[in-house]
């Protein structure tokens, strides 16, 4: 009888800890606020690219940059709202250079 007891009370206790709010509430009018970046610069693979975003509410705004197989560099400036929705601002510096017929991107010299 204390083996059935004691299994009911590990049961009534697992039970109660997936169950119920334990104290947590959503609030799905909470206030999104955060900020981020990252790079990668592997002079072996040629993978170069950065990020950074940040947000406040409802106003986020950001950037992100690579490089190219063609060899420009690519920057996108970007924001979003409720107003205006997203917004990106795309630049590509640099001139691009196309491998000859046959040839790889792999064996085109680039500028980092």
């Amino acid at each position: 009888m204390f083996k059935i007891i004691a299994l009911f009370a590990c049961l009534i206790v697992v039970a109660s800890a997936y169950g119920g709010d334990h104290g947590h509430h959503e609030d799905h009018h909470s206030h999104p606020k955060y900020k981020y970046e990252y790079g990668v610069k592997d002079h072996h693979t040629k993978d170069h690219k950065s990020q950074w975003e940040s947000r406040d509410g409802d106003h986020t705004k950001g950037q992100y940059t690579l490089d190219e197989a063609d060899g420009t560099h690519r920057v996108v400036d970007y924001s979003s709202d409720h107003k205006g929705g997203f917004q990106p601002h795309v630049q590509r510096i640099g001139h691009a250079k196309h491998p000859h017929h046959g040839e790889s991107y792999a064996n085109i010299h680039q500028h980092y």
